[in-house]
């Protein structure tokens, strides 16, 4: 199996690059896999294809404004992880220019650049702490081809949003409303979304690709009503992640608080352990997201599902339309 095996053709038209008016008002793809079935139905129908026993878990991880630009306008930084106060890692751009010793002054404050990593982000050294909340835009994906706006401070997070951390927003979530996500059971986990999400395969073979690592946290409280679930309905790829990390060793979940990284790289032919449904978006040709929804529910119908979207002109990526997976 190679990358290109993932590939499907998108009209750039199709891309949503902002949201609805109403959260709640996204098409939803239902797609069984038993049957190879796939209907067109509205995230508001969701309702109708779960359980008494289903337990929805959705990622409650807060999007930071993690994009700042220096004072001059001429360097650009993307807060990778604040490993203190003042010590930022980041990416910047242009990097030839920022090598060791450089300074870069956003809001008045000097950033020395203290190290650059083997992979080329640099660690910044700040003389003060920066309030992101001050200077920071949300690093919007490149596909929607626009900076930030007001709306986006709303909409490119979800209404459970708590965790801060995450530089991309778990777009599965995006959907709910509190009404929407009070009618069913529910539980939480973190995973903090990174840019790596955006990565694309480089590699000719799945296998080859280098997959990046995020930082997630489950309590003991949600590892208990996961293992109690009758059916567990990951809400988007990062949940999956999470619970399929767990649960490599066995399908019960440790019911302790748990806090670690995860790189896991979920593609075919993995069987997934823990989550048995799957609501997420539509994600972009030869994704490591796309290989993990095959992994699911077979890479044949997931393309064939995405060619159905595509003539039936779903709304795609993060602002866009869902995919239940049963």
């Amino acid at each position: 199996m190679t990358t290109r095996d993932f590939h499907y053709d998108l009209p750039e038209e199709l891309i949503a690059s902002r949201p609805l008016e109403d959260r709640a008002g996204s098409r939803m793809m239902v797609v069984h896999r038993g049957s190879g079935k796939i209907e067109h139905r509205h995230f508001r129908d969701l309702p109708e294809y779960l359980r008494a026993d289903d337990l929805l878990v959705l990622n409650d991880t807060r999007v930071i404004p993690a994009r700042v630009f220096s004072d001059d306008g001429k360097i650009e930084l993307l807060c990778l992880d604040r490993l203190s106060p003042t010590e930022w890692r980041c990416l910047v751009r242009p990097g030839k220019k920022m090598k060791p010793g450089r300074e870069v002054v956003v809001g008045g404050t000097v950033g020395t650049v203290a190290e650059v990593f083997e992979n080329g982000d640099r660690l910044i050294r700040w003389k003060r702490a920066i309030r992101l909340d001050d200077h920071g835009h949300l690093a919007l994906p490149h596909y929607m081809n626009r900076d930030d706006e007001e709306l986006d401070k709303e909409r490119y997070q979800t209404v459970f949003a708590r965790e801060e951390g995450a530089i991309a927003a778990p777009t599965a979530g995006l959907h709910f409303t509190p009404e929407m996500l009070a009618r069913f059971d529910h539980a939480f986990l973190t995973l903090h979304v990174g840019v790596g999400t955006f990565r694309p395969v480089s590699v000719e073979r799945p296998e080859d690709h280098a997959m990046h690592s995020e930082r997630f946290a489950l309590s003991a409280d949600s590892a208990a009503r996961i293992n109690a679930a009758g059916r567990v309905v990951a809400v988007g790829t990062t949940v999956t992640r999470v619970l399929e990390h767990l649960g490599r060793e066995s399908a019960t979940l440790a019911e302790v608080d748990q806090h670690g990284e995860t790189d896991i790289f979920i593609y075919p032919p993995y069987r997934l352990q823990v989550v048995d449904a799957l609501l997420t978006n539509f994600h972009l040709p030869e994704s490591t997201l796309i290989m993990l929804v095959s992994a699911l529910a077979g890479r044949e119908l997931v393309l064939e599902a995405y060619r159905e979207a595509v003539r039936e002109r779903y709304r795609f990526y993060s602002y866009g339309d869902c995919m239940l997976v049963l």
